[in-house]
């Protein structure tokens, strides 16, 4: 007898493409993957090959796909609900764009809340606030007086404060010092694992996605590959040609940062 799928994410022959009707570029084409219920999931590729524009089809930043989107079992509708967004939270690339400048940490938090009808702000402001490593004194601190790992822990805590089940995150590390980097990797493994939270990580570094993800979808003009998992990316157990020169150059890549870091 078969397990029971326990799929809680799932894209179904999703393409996407940009441009007038008549010069339309497909960008994503025919990709298809499942996300369990608390797994993290990655998507990996060079920039271009369509990695961001499925992360934003499933956040509802863009509705003009051919395909599928499902979550927990129900087909998404093009433009989403309320409901979509109590469950399913974003975090940003740049945590310099991401917050309001004029707004301070304590409005930022407070706003989600009040929009989704949650009680006891204050409280649900400060419990958040310490379960992304920040003190009370940040709620009164704007964008500017923080340092930009400090930004990224306040958007973390601006998607988790609504208590979503899924975290999608575009390169939430990528505009980040190394050194800080590690901090919010860690922190984002925690959160899951406290939280059991589902994630889909979209990356182009591959030891960010070997940290984070069990499994991880190699894209490549538009589709996915072959997908490996966390042991395979670490052991280069790949059977594509292009993933496998993908993976030889991501780990000279590193290689070199720790050198320019040592």
């Amino acid at each position: 007898m078969s397990a029971p799928d326990r799929s809680l994410i799932e894209a179904i022959g999703l393409s996407i493409s940009f441009g007038a009707q008549n010069m339309r570029t497909r960008v994503v084409n025919d990709v298809s993957f499942r996300i369990q219920k608390g797994e993290a999931y990655g998507l990996i590729g060079e920039s271009g090959c369509g990695k961001s524009t499925i992360l934003h089809a499933l956040s509802g930043l863009n509705s003009d796909y051919e395909g599928a989107l499902v979550l927990g079992a129900r087909e998404l509708p093009k433009k989403r609900g309320k409901d979509f967004f109590r469950r399913v939270q974003m975090v940003f690339q740049d945590p310099y764009g991401s917050l309001h400048p004029r707004k301070i940490v304590e409005r930022v938090l407070a706003e989600p809340l009040a929009i989704h009808g949650f009680d006891r702000p204050s409280e649900r402001i400060a419990e958040t606030l310490e379960a992304v490593g920040l003190g009370p004194s940040f709620r009164y601190r704007y964008p500017h007086e923080l340092s930009g790992g400090q930004r990224q822990r306040v958007a973390i805590a601006r998607a988790l404060i609504i208590e979503p089940d899924v975290l999608l995150l575009d390169e939430p590390t990528s505009a980040l010092d190394v050194s800080v980097q590690a901090e919010i990797l860690n922190l984002l493994k925690r959160l899951r694992r406290e939280r059991n939270l589902t994630y889909l990580m979209v990356s182009h570094d591959l030891a960010v996605i070997a940290h984070i993800c069990e499994r991880a979808g190699i894209m490549h003009q538009g589709r996915i590959i072959e997908e490996l998992s966390a042991e395979q990316i670490r052991h280069f157990q790949a059977r594509e040609d292009y993933t496998r020169a993908f993976l030889e150059a991501s780990i000279e890549a590193v290689a070199r940062r720790e050198e320019v870091g040592a």
